[in-house]
């Protein structure tokens, strides 16, 4: 293409993407902003707009939905049932209760790690853990400012991108692009997840030593903080909360809390769901998904695809399921709402999943425009390798969109093939490309405006000017050197 069409093409998409962060950051939806921009980034490009609209836009929105929503469904649905069960208290006060506040920062840290490993969503441990959190740190005098970065740290970090079969949506995207399994570069994951948590917990445990030396303290929030139900509950936080997670906060407060009936659960009862979805998520991924004969899958009526294709969201579908019976199982008399429970956890996944997808249909027109053909050769060319590259291309797009999940989608969808091509030409085990996208999508996502970060701090009654920098250390700073970690090792020695 001509010098000024390049030209043209590129300020299209640039503009388009500053129109959609500016007001996405303001709180419009991306329902809304995700089309409106593409077809801003088409026109400016000289592309017929609305055939990008129906034609390359709404079937890559279906084709995310078609893919995962099963995910979005059965997560918000366990979350939910975890949360109104009182399973989520439960499981965090155990931690409470078995660490004291004298390891009040490991207790909130691992607290969040083994619900959310559990699969329960984000948004439902952001709501439970704060309130115990704040109680936590009042006890053991530990500045309030820290909370955010360490409920951060247990529940959106290595949990979300590291551990070997999270049932977390962002392991879940990369599997039918690279035919691969929740439970990708086990080894690397590991190694990963130490570095991620031994650096956030050093960082957190330094911080409070200097506070304590510097007399600073625990100090009631002038609102509330994380015990005032009302926060976290407005439009803005809710439209960032949906496109970063994968549970609409309108639902929070829908069905019946287990106080209104039998009370808490106790610690096995909690613990079980938790249990059953990994188990069953690693079952399934490595041994029994692998033994069955599924070659009917190459017909046209099952969309000519492939077991690798498909494996891993059917694991994960069925470990939240069956996570989901054991749960009602042991809990029906704390569950004296089912069908409100059951309804407001269906109802959840639904303005992320649209949201998400939306901002995928908006990735495909980018990558649809003829210019994009220079900015794929600009990222494919940067040094260091195929590893390297869609670290890099992974991070930016989920700094720029606010959101791990898109991001990511973005990319692959954009990049996965050529990736993949890349990967045979280098030896590349796409395990190892797996692994690598995951955690770049963790990193930079974690951005101001990221629904995540605002939603916690909204939670637990706190600023971004009291808390983001300690958020920023563990949460990004932790993740890009576990990253680099694992593409030094990858790189090394392959997957493992």
């Amino acid at each position: 293409m001509s010098g000024g069409a390049l030209a043209l093409g590129l300020t299209g998409m640039l503009a388009s993407l500053a129109l959609l962060i500016w007001l996405a950051y303001r709180g419009w939806s991306v329902l809304l902003l995700a089309p409106l921009c593409a077809m801003l980034a088409a026109l400016i490009s000289g592309e017929p707009t609305l055939a990008h609209w129906t034609q390359t836009f709404m079937p890559a929105t279906g084709r995310f939905l078609a893919q995962f929503f099963p995910l979005f469904l059965l997560g918000s649905l366990f979350g939910k049932l975890m949360e109104d069960s009182g399973s989520v208290d439960a499981v965090a006060q155990f931690m409470i209760d078995r660490l004291g506040t004298r390891h009040a920062l490991a207790a909130v840290v691992l607290g969040g790690a083994l619900v959310t490993y559990g699969g329960v969503s984000l948004f439902v441990a952001f709501f439970v853990l704060a309130p115990m959190a704040q109680a936590l740190f009042r006890c053991a005098d530990i500045p309030r400012r820290l909370m955010p970065a360490a409920i951060m740290l247990g529940t959106a970090t290595f949990t979300m991108s590291a551990l070997p079969g999270t049932p977390a949506l962002q392991n879940a995207i990369p599997m039918p692009f690279f035919g691969t399994t929740p439970f990708a570069a086990p080894g690397l994951g590991i190694v990963a997840t130490l570095v991620m948590a031994g650096f956030g917990l050093w960082w957190l445990g330094r911080a409070a030593a200097a506070a304590r030396r510097n007399g600073e303290g625990f100090v009631e929030p002038a609102g509330g903080g994380a015990d005032d139900d009302t926060r976290g509950k407005s439009p803005l936080v809710r439209e960032r909360a949906s496109v970063a997670q994968t549970f609409d906060p309108a639902e929070i407060d829908s069905g019946a809390d287990a106080s209104d009936y039998a009370g808490a659960p106790p610690p096995w009862v909690a613990l079980a769901p938790l249990a059953i979805v990994v188990a069953m998520n690693f079952v399934m991924n490595v041994v029994v998904l692998p033994r069955i004969d599924a070659s009917y899958l190459a017909e046209p009526r099952w969309g000519a695809t492939t077991l690798h294709a498909v494996s891993g969201v059917w694991g994960v579908s069925v470990a939240l399921a069956l996570g989901i019976i054991v749960l009602v199982a042991l809990n029906r008399g704390r569950l004296g709402a089912l069908r409100e429970s059951v309804d407001a956890g269906a109802n959840a996944a639904v303005l992320p999943v649209l949201s998400v997808g939306s901002l995928v249909g908006y990735g495909a027109v980018i990558a649809a425009l003829p210019a994009f053909e220079a900015v794929r050769d600009r990222v494919l060319g940067i040094g260091g390798g195929p590893l390297v590259s869609l670290a890099v291309a992974t991070n930016l797009l989920a700094g720029l969109t606010g959101s791990a999940s898109g991001g990511l989608t973005i990319a692959l969808d954009a990049l996965g093939g050529t990736y993949m091509q890349l990967a045979a030409q280098h030896h590349i085990d796409p395990a190892l490309l797996h692994r690598v996208a995951v955690m770049s999508s963790g990193t930079l996502d974690s951005l101001p405006h990221n629904g995540a970060v605002v939603t916690l701090l909204a939670v637990c009654g706190s600023t971004h000017r009291e808390s983001y920098r300690d958020l920023v250390v563990v949460s990004i700073l932790g993740a890009i050197l576990a990253l680099a970690v694992v593409i030094v090792l990858g790189s090394l020695f392959g997957s493992f």
